[in-house]
């Protein structure tokens, strides 16, 4: 990644924050946008420039489109030029189906999927510039797998691999690679925020490797597919969930209600 200029979304907590710190250590200039977690954001930039990178935050409501362009415009100003962008803003909320208000689905389709196709839009002038930009979207096994109070979540994360996949195709002879991972469980401060109780090896006992992931798991995968090494990859969604997809599980967890609460503080009346 030396020399590579890189935006990375969502970037001031989690599996964004840990993407752009990745991008840093393998020598990429990095932008990194943040909504509500600046601090995150803010720390992350002096990890990057201790380690003798290039690195600036840039806050942005992706909730707005004319947001999402000058998001992109600041960012490419900054790095001078874009070589890879990762698409890793997104909100979570857990709320039964017959709850869902219009604001909520509107919020979560705006975040994920709207924001998402715009800030792509913005950034294939600066992508193609080379002829060899790359594009990474962060789905979650959630595109693939049923959860009780997740319908518009997981709808959101189904239509990012469908995306994923159209644009790659489209993309494809201007030089440009398009993929997307799909997280399984990830340990990030979202999980002890939804769940006070949350219990990292408690979880770990339902993923089949053993254990829950990190996100280092991820950022180490999303610069592998930014790399040369990742060439022939096209249009693929890469699952790292430690086998949860894989299994094949018979249980009445599903009839349960859940004790969760995601989308606390960033969906309206969560």
């Amino acid at each position: 990644m030396q020399e590579k200029r890189v935006l990375v979304t969502g970037s001031g907590t989690g599996i964004g924050r840990e993407v752009a710190l990745e991008f840093a250590r393998e020598g990429a200039a990095v932008a990194l946008h943040y909504a509500h977690s600046e601090s995150g954001a803010r720390s992350a930039v002096e990890e990057a420039l201790a380690m003798g990178g290039r690195a600036e935050a840039f806050h942005a409501d992706l909730r707005s489109v004319q947001e999402s362009r000058r998001l992109v415009a600041e960012a490419v100003g900054f790095l001078g030029g874009l070589d890879v962008l990762i698409n890793n803003a997104g909100i979570t909320m857990n709320r039964p189906f017959e709850e869902v208000t219009e604001e909520q689905f509107d919020t979560l389709y705006h975040v994920n999927v709207r924001a998402m196709f715009f800030v792509t839009q913005a950034a294939l002038p600066a992508l193609r510039e080379l002829g060899a930009g790359v594009i990474v979207n962060m789905t979650s096994v959630h595109a693939f797998e049923g959860c009780p109070e997740h319908s518009v979540y997981a709808g959101t994360k189904g239509a990012i691999v469908a995306f994923t996949r159209a644009l790659a195709i489209e993309l494809a002879p201007q030089g440009i690679r398009v993929n997307a991972i799909a997280p399984g469980a990830i340990e990030v401060e979202n999980y002890y925020k939804a769940m006070p109780d949350f219990d990292r090896d408690a979880v770990g006992q339902f993923v089949p490797v053993g254990f829950v992931g990190q996100p280092g798991d991820i950022a180490k995968a999303a610069v592998f597919l930014a790399s040369d090494g990742a060439r022939y990859f096209l249009g693929q969604t890469l699952v790292i969930d430690g086998g949860t997809t894989s299994w094949l599980p018979f249980n009445d967890g599903f009839r349960m209600p859940m004790n969760a609460h995601f989308g606390v503080g960033y969906v309206p009346g969560v």
